[in-house]
């Protein structure tokens, strides 16, 4: 979505702003002992609580209003009473937010309790990712050189991007013109505009890039069973640079 009024700025902002306080909150329930559908109420429940809806409840059936992932689950990790945090697990939530018919987006992985020093490190290299995207994109730039500085980083640190998974437009569609890509040469897609909303998500595996998804037709894990992270925020994109709608 190109942002044509004052009002469409205002809207992403708040929309982003409640998916912002949504994962900081998220952030203070999780610990060993608890369930990802507890954690899926509260969620809930806070993102009404602040004046919005949950975006991905129902989206083309998804069944939650976070997709909450754990270890080797990829993303879209459904909530369940059965599946229990445990101590040095990680789990990536994400989160959308409906305000007013904008959308926000953005995830987040986060430890359960101590976790191992490898696992620490792969949240720590795919936040990085998100940023060394970021410092790439600019208005008038092909947006394939944020996606190849992605790449990059990872790779140099001995991870894998994710294919199948992507980073996308964003605004009164969740889901949104253009796909954005982790990967890929800078010389890929299109040619960045000015007063665009993006959400970019790097989804960065341990080992091997290659994915599966279980007979839920949701839920994606990697196929060595090694961890993924991901991370994820709303951007604002002008001439004046990158504003994070959900930082």
């Amino acid at each position: 979505m190109i942002a044509k009024t004052v009002e469409d700025i205002t809207c992403m902002r708040k929309a982003g702003e409640i998916v912002k306080k949504t994962l900081q909150y998220a952030e203070t329930l999780i610990k060993p002992n608890i369930s990802t559908m507890y954690l899926d109420k509260l969620i809930k429940m806070y993102i009404i609580k602040s004046n919005a809806t949950p975006s991905f409840l129902n989206y083309q059936g998804f069944p939650a209003s976070a997709c909450i992932s754990v270890n080797d689950v990829v993303e879209h990790g459904i909530p369940s009473d059965d599946i229990i945090l445990k101590e040095g697990d990680i789990v990536s939530v994400d989160v959308g937010a409906n305000y007013n018919g904008f959308h926000g987006d953005a995830s987040r992985t986060f430890a359960v309790g101590e976790i191992s020093p490898q696992k620490k490190r792969l949240i720590d290299i795919t936040e990085q990712c998100f940023f060394k995207g970021i410092e790439a994109l600019k208005v008038g730039e092909r947006l394939g050189k944020l996606s190849n500085a992605i790449q990059k980083h990872a790779e140099k640190n001995g991870y894998s991007v994710v294919r199948e998974l992507v980073g996308h437009g964003i605004g009164k569609k969740l889901h949104d013109f253009p796909n954005v890509p982790n990967y890929g040469k800078p010389t890929d897609n299109i040619t960045v505009p000015e007063n665009i909303f993006l959400a970019i998500e790097p989804m960065i595996n341990m080992g091997k890039k290659e994915i599966y998804i279980e007979n839920d037709g949701w839920t994606v894990r990697t196929k060595d069973g090694l961890s993924s992270a991901h991370y994820e925020n709303t951007i604002f994109v002008t001439t004046a640079g990158v504003e994070i709608l959900t930082l």
